[in-house]
């Protein structure tokens, strides 16, 4: 049976993968009638088409980092279609309440000085040698380290390896390869920014469901359709990050480019929304709702054995309270709740809830700051924890979080954040006191 499903998969990730290149060799055969005397005049490629596409997330534009965009480096490869550029960051938190624990007793990030760094190589092609346009192919590294291996992975592979491609005027996009959809589905950057590095708007749930995240890749297929008066729907078909998490994820599967590891089944991800774009005359807004259906088995806690069928389905929403400038619309005020829930029986953090207010552009001498301010809670599994408790060990039934950060553009490609969380019950066991969790970022593009 596990064979057969294997199969199954198989047989449903490499068709979506023909199938992207039925239609890359259409898009040739299409583009290539563009040679013919009524044929419009193509449209003048920017820099920008080879920046990240197609995400929830968007990261700074190329004339936002250390290499200069009007370089020879830049310029060169832009000429034959490329760009190359590197992003690297480094994290530290500590616990401000309590003297370090002794390492064998942590149990939560904070608890001792934790780091955390990362370098991320990527080059991406417009594909103009195959004479098309609105395409990509995106490949992407990332060597990412952790002083405490819970909250990793560590890892040394690859990130990111698609083609990505447009239809009808922005209506269509499909992602087909290697791909982490934290950047694609639900919306975790407060901000829309990947740069911020705004804390908050983070919940573990759809990763427990087996969805791929950063520094994490699988082979997916991926879709989004672009309705009348801003809707959306977008679905991916993927296959599953390791039930275990992380760490387990990345010891079995060290590169990242194996397609099926044994036991891995598939994860559909669906998505729809409203997304309104800030303008002069309208502000911001922005609803999704998802639902990720996993097949892999996972194991149920209160029988013991494994079983299929775990999930994630979520609600979000941010809308533009005020806006601070008609000129650059997008500045202002927003404010944003989330919700979140996954089975208990197979997941230890079962429901999610946040509500957050941040502000984008706070000071006019600080356009591209955000300040934020977010509260959380997360309500863990009454089946798991019971069965800690059976085990006469002390737990947190909920956990909960205020956080107030500061995100600096300090200087071009370089941006620096720093925040304060008060945690309410910061693990599910044992019952460690509060935490004031100090945390600094500090994100620089190249």
């Amino acid at each position: 049976m596990q064979k057969r499903n294997g199969r199954r998969i198989s047989r449903v990730l490499t068709g979506a993968l023909l199938l992207c290149g039925g239609i890359l060799s259409s898009a040739q055969s299409n583009d290539a009638n563009q040679g013919l005397p009524d044929s419009p005049a193509p449209a003048q490629r920017s820099i920008e088409d080879l920046n990240y596409q197609g995400g929830e997330a968007a990261m700074p534009p190329f004339s936002d980092s250390l290499i200069d965009l009007n370089s020879e480096f830049r310029q060169r490869l832009f000429r034959n279609g490329l760009a190359f550029r590197v992003i690297s960051g480094v994290q530290y938190t500590q616990n401000m309440l309590d003297a370090p624990v002794p390492a064998d007793d942590q149990v939560y990030v904070g608890q001792r000085p934790f780091e955390t760094a990362f370098v991320q190589p990527i080059l991406a092609s417009d594909l103009r040698q195959l004479h098309l346009h609105r395409a990509q192919l995106y490949m992407g590294g990332i060597w990412n380290w952790v002083s405490w291996n819970p909250a990793g992975p560590k890892s040394l592979q690859v990130w990111a390896l698609y083609f990505y491609k447009e239809f009808g005027k922005d209506r269509v996009e499909i992602k087909t390869g290697y791909i982490a959809h934290n950047m694609n589905f639900v919306g975790f950057f407060v901000g829309g920014s990947t740069a911020s590095a705004v804390q908050g708007s983070y919940a573990v749930l759809p990763f427990e469901a087996g969805m791929s995240y950063f520094p994490l890749t699988a082979p997916s297929f991926d879709i989004r359709f672009r309705g009348p008066k801003n809707t959306y729907l977008k679905s991916a078909a993927q296959r599953s990050i390791d039930p275990n998490g992380g760490p387990a994820e990345v010891a079995r599967n060290h590169t990242g480019f194996r397609f099926i590891p044994h036991g891995d089944k598939l994860v559909l991800i669906n998505e729809g929304g409203y997304l309104r774009a800030a303008s002069a005359d309208a502000h911001e807004a922005w609803f999704r709702a998802g639902y990720i259906h996993n097949s892999t088995p996972y194991k149920n806690v209160a029988t013991g054995q494994p079983e299929s069928g775990n999930f994630c389905a979520y609600v979000l929403m941010d809308g533009q309270v005020r806006q601070s400038s008609r000129e650059h619309p997008s500045r202002g005020l927003y404010g944003g709740g989330s919700f979140m829930a996954v089975p208990e029986k197979m997941n230890a953090y079962a429901r999610y809830f946040e509500a957050r207010l941040y502000d984008e552009g706070p000071f006019r001498s600080r356009p591209d700051d955000i300040i934020s301010v977010i509260a959380s809670r997360t309500g863990y599994s009454k089946i798991f924890t019971d069965n800690l408790v059976s085990q006469g060990k002390s737990v947190w039934r909920a956990g909960s979080s205020v956080t107030g950060s500061y995100s600096m553009h300090a200087s071009r490609g370089n941006y620096v954040s720093l925040g304060l969380s008060y945690l309410n019950g910061p693990a599910i066991t044992p019952r460690v006191s509060n935490a004031l969790n100090f945390t600094a970022n500090w994100s620089v593009f190249f």
